[in-house]
């Protein structure tokens, strides 16, 4: 079961990053939850996800998968975001961390995003300790 949540969460990342959003929402439960960096409110069912993956401020955004880390239903994934805001045209580059929690269907049921600097709580959230740290599967 972890690989093949790993397997789906590539196929996600991929439509993602190629703008086909219709494929990102197949892999996504209806009752979806996306906790967002920074204590922002959630983003909570389909609609309010999609909406969130097009946003106008960038006119490019890619999150490309580092790293993979399954734990059961849970999988922790390490990515780099890329992206250029449409109207500044300032460039965004960093690497952070999210955890998945998918169902026994293989749908993303909840989604975790952390700042660089919260690896110790991403890998809490997905039920690994630090000294799991280096064990990750990609």
């Amino acid at each position: 079961m972890s690989q093949d949540n790993v397997q789906a969460l590539r196929s996600v990342y991929e439509a993602f990053n190629r703008g086909d959003f219709e494929a990102v929402m197949r892999a996504v439960h209806p009752d979806i939850e996306f906790v967002r960096f920074g204590g922002q409110s959630p983003v909570r069912g389909l609609a309010a996800l999609r909406e969130w993956m097009e946003p106008d401020a960038f006119e490019d955004q890619r999150f490309e998968p580092l790293d993979f880390t399954p734990n059961g239903n849970k999988v922790l994934v390490r990515h780099h975001f890329t992206g250029r805001g449409a109207g500044s045209g300032m460039a965004l580059d960093f690497t952070s961390f999210a955890v998945f929690t998918l169902d026994d269907d293989g749908l993303v049921t909840r989604l975790e995003a952390f700042f660089p600097y919260e690896e110790a709580e991403a890998r809490q959230a997905v039920g690994l300790s630090e000294q799991d740290a280096h064990a990750d599967s990609s």
